[in-house]
C-alpha cells in the first residue's frame, strides 16, 4: 500500500450477512468446497483454537442437525452446517477488517474505502462515481448505463449460482427476508452482529 509505484487504492465491498447468508444457501452445493476451505483457514490461523478469555464462536446450526438418535444428518442440513460456518470465520474477518480500518493511520485511510452493495443499488450511480472520483478514474457514460441496467433489470433473480444478469437488485436485497426462517435470521445476527453494528445492518 505504500509503495510509490503502484499506487493502489482498496475498495472493500460488504453486504448484509442475512443476504449473503439466504445466496449463499441458494447455492449450498456450489460453495460446498469453498465453505469447507474457508472452515480450515481458521485453524490454520490458530491451531490452537481461540483464546481462553474468547467464548466459543456461535455455529449456525440448521433446524435437526443435532436431532440425536444415531441418525447422520441430511446431506442438506450438513451443507448447511459448512455454510454457516464459513458464514461465521467471513464476518470475524470483516470484523477484524472495520477494526483495523477504523484505527488506521492516516495514509491507509486516503487509499482505502469500503461500499455497502444496498447503497450501491439503490443509488448505482452516485456510488459509481464515488468508487471512481476515489480511484482517480473517469466515469464514462457506458459504465453507468452498465451499472444502472445490471441492477435495474426486469429479472428478479436467478435460480443458477452465479449467473450475471440483469434483473431488478432493489427486490434482490430484501429477499432474505422471505426465505430465512427466524431462527436462521437470529443465528445469523448472533454470529455477526458486531460486524453487522459496525456497517449499521
Amino acid at each position: 500500500l505504500r509503495e510509490p509505484g503502484l499506487n493502489l487504492r482498496v475498495v472493500q465491498l460488504f453486504r448484509d450477512p442475512r443476504a449473503v447468508h439466504n445466496s449463499r444457501l441458494k447455492a449450498r452445493q456450489a460453495l460446498l468446497r469453498e465453505s469447507i476451505q474457508v472452515l480450515r483457514s481458521r485453524h490454520r490461523a490458530d491451531p490452537r483454537g481461540p483464546p481462553r478469555h474468547q467464548p466459543p464462536q456461535q455455529l449456525l446450526l440448521p433446524p435437526g442437525l443435532l436431532g440425536g438418535g444415531g441418525r447422520a444428518a441430511p446431506p442438506q442440513h450438513r451443507a448447511e452446517f459448512f455454510l454457516g460456518g464459513a458464514l461465521e470465520v467471513i464476518c470475524q474477518a470483516w470484523l477484524g477488517d472495520l477494526l483495523t480500518a477504523r484505527h488506521a493511520p492516516a495514509w491507509l485511510r486516503r487509499r482505502y474505502t469500503q461500499l455497502r452493495y444496498e447503497d450501491l443499488v439503490r443509488e448505482p450511480r452516485a456510488q459509481l462515481r464515488r468508487l471512481l472520483r476515489f480511484a482517480g478514474l473517469p466515469v464514462p457514460p457506458a459504465l453507468e448505463a452498465f451499472v444502472l441496467n445490471m441492477t435495474r433489470g426486469a429479472a428478479y433473480s436467478s435460480d443458477r449460482p452465479f449467473l450475471i444478469s440483469p434483473r431488478d437488485a432493489r427486490e434482490a436485497i430484501h429477499a432474505w427476508r422471505e426465505r430465512l426462517s427466524r431462527q436462521q435470521v437470529r443465528q445469523v445476527e448472533a454470529a455477526c452482529g458486531e460486524a453487522m453494528s459496525l456497517l449499521a445492518y
